[in-house]
């Protein structure tokens, strides 16, 4: 069958990819792509495990939020947008790292870059929490091996 029968008039090929599973005989989904927010969640989770295992101690008690893009009532100066926010612990409240999603995305131009971004972002926010150094949270410098 030719590619010009298959696909015709642009509108994407017709019919089922596959064919269906001869045991179960349900149809075979191809695999899908994480959706961008879903693929940032799964980013800033690889990078807080792997803090984790390298300097557990910096994440005691500090908690992890994701927002799409910052509020404007959050105060920051100049023209840059913030990529993240990091707000000390209060009486009944604990420390706070805010990762904001989209000026991340924005500035990386693949989604390896983008894990590489989300990783730095997080380490130098705890680091600005914390009062520690970037090479004492993560010691390896391993912050380009994703």
């Amino acid at each position: 069958m030719s590619s010009r029968r298959r696909d015709r008039h642009q509108r994407g090929i017709r019919g089922p990819l596959a064919l269906p599973n001869p045991l179960t005989k349900t149809p075979a989904r191809p695999a899908r792509p994480a959706d961008r927010a879903g693929f940032f969640l799964d980013a800033v989770q690889s990078s807080v495990d792997q803090i984790a295992g390298q300097a557990p101690d910096v994440l005691a008690g500090v908690t992890f939020g994701v927002e799409d893009v910052p509020y404007l009532e959050t105060a920051w100066t100049g023209r840059q947008v913030p990529l993240a926010a990091a707000v000390e612990a209060a009486p009944g409240r604990p420390a706070q790292v805010v990762i904001y999603r989209r000026p991340l995305e924005h500035r990386a131009a693949t989604r390896r870059g983008l894990r590489i971004l989300v990783y730095r972002t997080i380490v130098e926010q705890l680091a600005a929490l914390t009062g520690r150094s970037v090479d004492e949270i993560d010691p390896s410098g391993s912050r380009d091996d994703f």
